[in-house]
């Protein structure tokens, strides 16, 4: 279920606002949808109501773990890891056919964009779950350096 918000200055909102229609248009078809309003209500009391700090400091744990040998790759421009966030920076584009499909056949299901491959795990994944994901990132990136 989608919901989106967008926050911005006065300015910009009045540069999104004010321009021809089609120029900069933002918005979901249907805002405020009150089940998805519900929905998202419910997900922040679940989130509020546990551990989510230590949570997210396990995972950017696992994630910097976990990513560190890409690092070695020549072709790996850079490894970032930000709370539950763990970006893979190639030094060429993904080939859309071939990488996808190789996550898939590990079991993990990423779309990788331009020359990025990110992760953005919930923050109830297990260890194991992190685990399987992380190593299915360093085997296919290990493999598209000879793709280039």
């Amino acid at each position: 279920m989608t919901l989106a918000a967008t926050l911005a200055t006065q300015r910009i909102a009045h540069g999104i606002s004010d321009a021809d229609p089609g120029v900069f248009m933002h918005g979901p078809t249907f805002m405020a949808n009150p089940l998805a309003c519900a929905v998202a209500n419910a997900s922040i009391d679940l989130l509020l109501s546990g551990p989510w700090q230590a949570r997210v400091a396990a995972i950017e744990a696992g994630l910097e773990h976990g990513l560190a040998p890409c690092r070695d790759f020549a072709h790996v421009r850079d490894v970032r890891v930000l709370g539950a966030i763990g970006v893979v920076e190639l030094d060429h584009p993904v080939d859309m056919h071939w990488m996808p499909a190789e996550f898939v056949s590990r079991g993990v299901w990423l779309r990788p964009f331009r020359n990025l491959v990110y992760v953005m795990p919930p923050y109830v994944m297990s260890v194991d779950d992190l685990n399987t994901l992380t190593r299915a990132i360093v085997e296919v990136i290990s493999l598209s350096g000879s793709r280039v």
